[in-house]
């Protein structure tokens, strides 16, 4: 039996540098393949990602890495022809408008046109707030629009500028990379917080994280990602840059707590666990979060994560419990991912999705051929 075969455009799946969706895209595209889809991924050499690859090509996926240049962009484009399935993300990073059109052009009758929105909140208000913008009007050519967060106030949201059909496929864990491992001593802490350092995250990483260092000034913090390092922040604070995806899972099992911090237009609509949080739950991490609508969905307050409204609970959560309480919540909030949020359950998802849109293709090819 022939494999169904997927041509993906994304950012980058060998590189998480500035590229949060990156683990992401390696969960859920490793589990399709396991499904038995045909993934060939097409990103750019942009931003210094290629310099600072995580990963090498898996085997479970062809990897192509084109020129950020125009020429290039359309010679991978028109590969897009060759694929039973054409997915292009969001926030690619080069000539993302053009990179739609062209990738949609491309695609041959009855394959399924697909826009992957994994940073909805922000599109969406980029394309409302402009009435001829090129994905709204891309939108009502294509099969489905989905994303990785948002719940049904994103789906609503796309439905409402012409989408066929909108569909959160969330966040999730990968058991075989994200577990439970030793600590490590540089990464030692009290809370660390794991993200670049991005505009609409700023103010609230100085909410959730610096203000509370700032009033504990014995407990140590550890905040990760790139940007970070040289920003004005409390002594207590470690900035030690990119993390590697590598180190991932050492990082969550050797602060006492892992913070969540939502950016700006993700905790405003809710229903955005990011994959940080998955990935802390698989290591059996205690997470905090900031406050979001929608939470309970995944994992349980107070139970197994832990919610902070402000700098203040942030801090009580820090200094007033107890090691064997964190473990407690943590080693729960592992057993709830492991149980029900896993990307091999996200990939049975998508595999319906797509099985369910092809047959109801197939009258209407039956019909042209006949024609």
């Amino acid at each position: 039996m022939t494999r169904p075969t997927i041509a993906f455009y994304g950012s980058s799946l060998l590189s998480a540098y500035w590229n949060g969706a990156a683990t992401y895209y390696r969960g859920l595209l490793r589990a399709l393949a396991a499904r038995g889809y045909d993934i060939t991924f097409y990103e750019p050499d942009a931003f210094d990602r290629q310099a600072n690859r995580d990963i090498d090509p898996p085997d479970w996926c062809r990897v192509v890495v084109y020129d950020a240049t125009v020429p290039a962009l359309k010679q991978v484009a028109a590969e897009a022809a060759r694929a039973d399935i054409v997915v292009k993300a969001s926030g690619v990073g080069h000539e993302d408008d053009l990179l739609l059109a062209e990738v949609m052009a491309a695609a041959r009758p009855g394959a399924l046109r697909i826009f992957w929105d994994v940073d909805a909140p922000a599109t969406l208000a980029e394309v409302q707030a402009a009435p001829d913008h090129p994905l709204r009007r891309a939108l009502p050519g294509l099969d489905l629009v989905l994303t990785y967060g948002g719940g049904d106030p994103v789906a609503r949201a796309y439905r409402a500028l012409g989408a066929a059909d909108c569909l959160p496929v969330y966040n999730a864990v990968d058991p075989e990379t994200h577990h439970p491992v030793a600590p490590l001593r540089k990464y030692a802490c009290d809370l660390v917080f794991l993200g670049n350092r991005l505009p609409d995250r700023e103010a609230r990483v100085d909410r959730f994280l610096l203000e509370p260092a700032r009033m504990l000034p014995a407990r140590r913090f550890l905040l990760g990602g790139s940007g970070w390092p040289g920003a004005a922040l409390p002594p207590n604070v470690a900035a030690p840059g990119h993390v590697p995806t590598a180190d991932h899972n050492a990082l969550n099992c050797s602060a006492r707590l892992v913070l969540n911090i939502a950016r700006d237009s993700m905790a405003s609509t809710g229903f955005s666990p990011a994959t940080r949080v998955f990935e802390a739950a698989g290591a059996g991490a205690c997470v905090l979060t900031d406050a979001w609508e929608g939470i309970e969905m995944f994992l349980t307050p107070g139970e197994e994560i832990l919610v902070a409204r402000d700098a203040q609970d942030v801090a009580a959560c820090v200094d007033g419990m107890r090691a064997d309480n964190l473990a407690a919540i943590g080693a729960r909030a592992r057993a709830r991912v492991l149980a029900e949020h896993t990307f091999q359950r996200r990939a049975a998802q998508v595999d319906a999705l797509f099985a369910g849109r092809a047959a109801a293709r197939a009258p209407a090819r039956r019909a042209g051929a006949r024609a």
